[in-house]
């Protein structure tokens, strides 16, 4: 595997999370992002519910500064078992 990217770091990367609209995910996800970048402002994310309100999306925006970084981001939220969906 390369280390090459195509991002220039730092830079914005929105990321997305889809779980179940439990009344708590929102939290979960920003949480286990802000592990690794610090805390996230609130102008930086997003929700969306789906049409029938069963699950959610959060997307949250970072000024990420590593590949490693995002790499470790997106491993956490893989292997948690209230995201069920990274982009």
């Amino acid at each position: 595997m390369s280390d090459e990217t195509l991002l220039k770091f730092p830079c914005s990367v929105p990321i997305k999370m889809m779980g179940r609209a439990d009344g708590v995910f929102t939290d979960t996800a920003v949480a286990l992002v802000e592990r690794h970048v610090g805390e996230v402002a609130e102008d930086s994310i997003q929700t969306s519910k789906s049409r029938n309100g069963n699950f959610l999306s959060v997307t949250v925006t970072i000024d990420a500064q590593s590949q490693e970084q995002l790499d470790n981001i997106y491993n956490d939220l893989s292997n948690h078992e209230d995201i069920l969906v990274v982009l």
